[in-house]
């Protein structure tokens, strides 16, 4: 009997591999952190050989420290890191170039250029995206126009592009398969959201080839089988998501207007819409949530690129802190930053801004503020851009939330998950697991090959660890958020 279902959590800064029983619990993980490459100021990259090393790895330390044969897993499920841009050779499998991460900025001022031609509704009303560095389709053109004979063996079908789903599944089948899902997909800035194409006007705009780009499929459903000599044994591929969907997924957000909010590198919040995509007009992105059983399901997004990221930068460049759970400690110590915000626009601002000029400021200091303000300041400052996003997205989709469920490394925080619920003035939910985008992985997996008959069955699953209930009077709420809005104002358009 097939007793158990691994998901591959592909990440920015490290790679998972979780072992998920069929009680929906997470039995074990292995993880490796890899790399990270910024050959210039505001380039990022990951070599993809790290990436699949790291990845494997842990895929053999997990199944070696547990004891497990091939015989008992079901499927593997993947989930990974969006718009993070590769390319390499069709025959070979070598890649071309570094991949290019989603946090890269390279591709900025040809983007600009897209949007002074006047191409910006084009690309929203056919990909639900803005147009922006952040996704993968200007990087593919970049890539294609700076590394030396790629563009004549891309038009010659010599080369495949693929985010990091498609470059796993390439390498697990040995080869033999070049697909994606929808989630990942339609983050490309080259698929038609509605007619769940490549976009022939889309790619002839970005001058990137037909011939490049991956077979798109259901993300609940067997997509490839793995190559007996990369594993010793065929296992399924069953399941793939976006880190961001995954989460959606597994937090159970299955029913129009769920909301559930990622705290990870970055920060993502996701509204489910049902099956029809609503328009932004405040911001924010139109997606797919996920495509499964025939039908697509899609939402609404709010990015924020600097989450967790913003705890990495008070502990590697500033020094204040040796680990996320000192910021914690520290910032408990006191009772408010003191006038303190931290605008974590190090990247610039995603949703609702769209301001890639915006730089990053810690403004408001006094001589009394100290590294436990700093602290402080940098916890609130993804509460209050998660605020940001929701403002908008109860104007966007006309709904009043009751509730966030919350995942990812940072909704451990207790004291930022209370002022998320301050802030939002609204009750913040946390699973007992909130390991959810493995588990959502896990879950379209798990649903393609008949390990769980339904998603009723997944519902029953579904557990909280805690609710954390607004506490802070209205008059507070709005002096502090007019602050906020006051200090982001100070960073927008510095450069």
């Amino acid at each position: 009997m097939k007793e158990f279902l691994i998901a591959l959590d592909q990440g920015t800064t490290s790679s998972r591999a979780v072992l998920v029983s069929r009680e929906g619990k997470i039995e074990a993980v292995a993880q490796k952190e890899y790399p990270q490459i910024y050959p210039r100021e505001k380039w990022v990259e990951h070599n993809p050989e790290d990436i699949w090393g790291s990845q494997i790895d842990m895929l053999r330390e997990l199944v070696k420290d547990n004891n497990i044969t091939w015989d008992s897993v079901a499927a593997l499920g993947i989930t990974n890191q969006r718009e993070t841009t590769l390319v390499w050779d069709r025959k070979t499998g070598e890649p071309v170039y570094n991949a290019i991460v989603w946090q890269c900025r390279r591709t900025a001022e040809y983007c600009n250029s897209l949007k002074e031609k006047g191409y910006e509704t084009v690309f929203r009303d056919k990909t639900g995206c803005k147009i922006d560095a952040y996704f993968s389709g200007s990087k593919i053109r970049w890539i294609l126009e700076n590394v030396e004979g790629a563009r004549e063996r891309a038009e010659r079908g010599e080369l495949c592009f693929g985010t990091v789903d498609t470059w796993l599944i390439w390498k697990l089948t040995g080869g033999k398969v070049h697909v994606t899902d929808y989630t990942n997909a339609c983050r490309t800035l080259l698929f038609n959201i509605h007619t769940l194409e490549w976009d022939r006007e889309l790619l002839e705009i970005m001058d990137v080839p037909r011939s490049l780009l991956p077979e798109v499929r259901s993300c609940s459903e067997v997509l490839a089988m793995t190559d007996s000599s990369i594993l010793g044994a065929e296992i399924p591929i069953a399941g793939v998501a976006g880190d961001q969907q995954a989460a959606l997924f597994g937090q159970m957000c299955l029913t129009e207007g769920s909301v559930k909010n990622t705290y990870g590198t970055g920060c993502f919040m996701l509204m489910n819409t049902g099956e029809k995509p609503v328009v932004s007009e405040n911001g924010l992105l139109t997606t797919i949530a996920w495509g499964r059983e025939g039908k697509i399901t899609y939402a609404l997004e709010g990015s924020v690129f600097m989450a967790g990221a913003t705890i990495q930068w008070l502990r590697d460049n500033l020094g204040i802190i040796s680990s996320a759970r000192e910021c914690d400690e520290l910032a408990a110590t006191v009772e408010d930053t003191r006038g303190v915000y931290l605008v974590s626009a190090f990247q610039g601002m995603g949703s609702p801004y769209w301001d890639m000029g915006a730089r990053a400021g810690l403004v408001g200091l006094t001589r009394a503020a100290d590294k436990a303000h700093i602290c402080r300041a940098a916890l609130e400052s993804i509460a209050y851009r998660s605020k940001d996003i929701l403002e908008v997205m109860e104007k966007d989709s006309g709904l009043k939330l009751q509730s966030v469920k919350v995942d990812g490394g940072a909704s451990r925080s207790d004291i930022m998950m209370q002022f998320q619920s301050d802030i939002l003035k609204s009750d913040v939910v946390r699973p007992a697991s909130i390991e959810t985008t493995a588990l959502g992985a896990a879950y379209l997996a798990g649903l393609a090959v008949g390990f769980w008959s339904s998603v009723e069955e997944l519902e029953k699953i579904w557990a909280v660890d805690r609710t954390f209930v607004p506490s802070m009077d209205d008059k507070r709420r709005a002096e502090l958020y007019q602050g906020w809005l006051h200090a982001v104002n100070r960073c927008l358009d510095w450069e």
